[in-house]
């Protein structure tokens, strides 16, 4: 069986599915928009998308994101620049009236699409092109979060009731667990900071298409868990 080319292949689908998922919850968010309004973001939302993907793309198949030499990490570079973003898009006032119409179990229930990218690491493990603490079978335990965001949803927003508080704690709790393997993906890559020497080296995420894993897959969950908090902070105003 070719793991690799199924991962490779899986990695595109699950991205568009993610990016799909994501425009119908914006389209709930903005119901209540003017309907001009409503279209320029929706247009802006995919234009935007569009050039970061192709941005991406060529970064990845021209070999950018492959040469590990200099630092930060060039793929690094692919969830810094989202998470810059992200800080201007929080402090929208348009971003605020959007999550006032979002169901807070949206906000969570989202993050289940971080098991099927486990089994998509743990499939390049077995393709031997990824190491095995880059995976559920090592220090990888972002596993968790996806597993238990449906528990979560309903522990905290089952019944028409919000447990702030809970809602906040898994969050936190994602979040942990996505710094962790994002610290332990930094530090298997072939740099001076390298720790972890097994090899391989973790290179494959600077190759086509598992950039879009750092670049679109790991921004989605961090952007969400910061969707999910503010729209919890909100509530208590």
């Amino acid at each position: 069986m070719n793991y690799y080319l199924i991962a490779q292949v899986s990695f595109v689908i699950l991205t568009a599915i993610c990016l799909l998922v994501i425009f119908k919850g914006l389209k709930i968010g903005i119901k209540n928009f003017e309907e001009t309004q409503r279209k320029r973001i929706l247009k802006r939302y995919w234009i935007v998308l569009s050039i970061w993907i192709a941005f991406t793309s060529v970064a990845s198949l021209s070999g950018f994101t492959t040469d590990f030499d200099s630092l930060p990490p060039r793929p690094a570079l692919f969830i810094v620049i989202p998470a810059i973003v992200l800080v201007f898009i929080l402090s929208s006032k348009q971003t605020s009236l959007i999550l006032q119409s979002i169901p807070p179990k949206y906000l969570i229930n989202i993050q289940i699409f971080r098991v099927p990218v486990e089994f998509l690491l743990w499939l390049l493990l077995l393709a031997g092109v990824t190491p095995i603490q880059m995976t559920f079978e090592g220090q990888n335990f972002d596993i968790l979060v996806g597993l238990t965001a449906p528990l979560a949803a309903y522990l905290a927003f089952a019944r028409g009731r919000i447990n702030r508080k809970l809602a906040i704690a898994w969050n936190v709790f994602g979040l942990v667990l996505l710094a962790n393997i994002l610290v332990i993906a930094v530090l298997s890559m072939p740099t001076p900071l390298r720790i972890f020497m097994n090899e391989p080296a973790n290179t494959e995420v600077g190759k086509f298409p598992v950039i879009f894993l750092p670049a679109i897959l790991v921004p989605i969950a961090f952007y969400f868990h910061a969707f999910s908090i503010k729209q919890l902070l909100m509530k208590t105003k």
